[in-house]
């Protein structure tokens, strides 16, 4: 390999190493206030769940529409991913365990609600029906996003266009460590938004020690129950899809942050590399240049 190439190709890396130091140094930024959000959101989570569990203690609330279970024979599926890439395997992890959700279902029993670029691509081009699709790019999350989208789930449940609804989004456990999940957000229940909370309960600091939420023996509903409980329901299901985003998000950018960080430290490795190999070849092209001279001096002293 010419000398030229060889410097060619280690001014490149180094301006790919400067591109993925900036990206690594603009997501660690953003992963730590995305971070703060989802660790604000968790109490308001349990919350969520402390309302439903007092409600459940007057079996009105397993009345309700959207909290019966019926046989399933279509679903919707909401899945959660970024907009952008490079953030190594956060959203394919999430759209494997998407796929995996459905596998026992025909394309036209599913219908997709695509929360972030990445989903709506994946599923359009696999011929699936794309409801409603949403982009993901700013990181100030609108709560009016998944108060519209719980609307939209908790309307075509009513009407029986799906009998189940579940999402799929990526667990924030660490900075090194997103786990893609799939919890079922329609029908409604304890159990499942129970699971919710436990999943995003810290293991250490202030709500790790919380004590065990329970129902009352007995619990009246004022002014009446339908009235109530159909305002309530669909916010305790946007409430669980909102926090899923904020898990999400936190994911998407400690992701990202690893993912640069690992892009940095390998292009710092070529530059080594292609240094020692550009040292070499000029070694022996220099080398190669004494030994000319030195030959043709004797060739002449001769």
């Amino acid at each position: 390999m010419a000398l030229k190439d060889i410097k060619t190709k280690i001014k490149a890396t180094e301006r790919m190493h400067k591109v993925t130091r900036a990206m690594e140094a603009v997501s660690a930024v953003k992963m730590r206030k995305t971070q703060q959000s989802a660790f604000a959101g968790r109490p308001y989570a349990r919350a969520a769940l402390s309302i439903l569990a007092r409600l459940s203690g007057t079996g009105d609330i397993a009345q309700h529409p959207l909290s019966t279970a019926r046989e399933v024979k279509k679903v919707a599926l909401v899945v959660m991913t970024s907009d952008k890439g490079l953030a190594g395997a956060l959203n394919s992890g999430v759209l494997k365990a998407s796929v995996e959700a459905i596998a026992g279902f025909e394309k036209s029993d599913v219908q997709v609600y695509a929360y972030g670029r990445k989903a709506d691509e994946y599923f359009r081009r696999r011929e699936y029906t794309v409801a409603k699709s949403f982009e993901n790019k700013q990181d100030e999350i609108p709560l009016s996003d998944m108060e519209q989208l719980s609307a939209d789930l908790s309307s075509g449940f009513l009407a029986k266009e799906f009998d189940e609804v579940v999402a799929v989004y990526s667990n924030f456990k660490s900075t090194f460590e997103q786990l893609p999940t799939v919890r079922r957000v329609l029908p409604l229940s304890v159990d499942a938004l129970a699971r919710l909370v436990e999943d995003i309960q810290p293991v250490k600091g202030k709500w790790s020690e919380d004590v065990a939420i329970e129902a009352p023996a007995a619990y009246e509903i004022e002014p009446s129950r339908d009235e109530i409980l159909g305002i309530l329901v669909p916010k305790l299901v946007a409430v669980s899809l909102y926090h899923m985003l904020l898990e999400s998000k936190a994911s998407e950018h400690s992701a990202r942050m690893v993912a640069m960080k690992n892009a940095s430290d390998k292009s710092k490795e070529v530059v080594r590399d292609l240094t020692r190999v550009f040292n070499k070849v000029r070694q022996a092209a220099i080398t190669r240049e004494v030994s000319e001279i030195v030959s043709g001096r004797e060739a002449l002293s001769a």
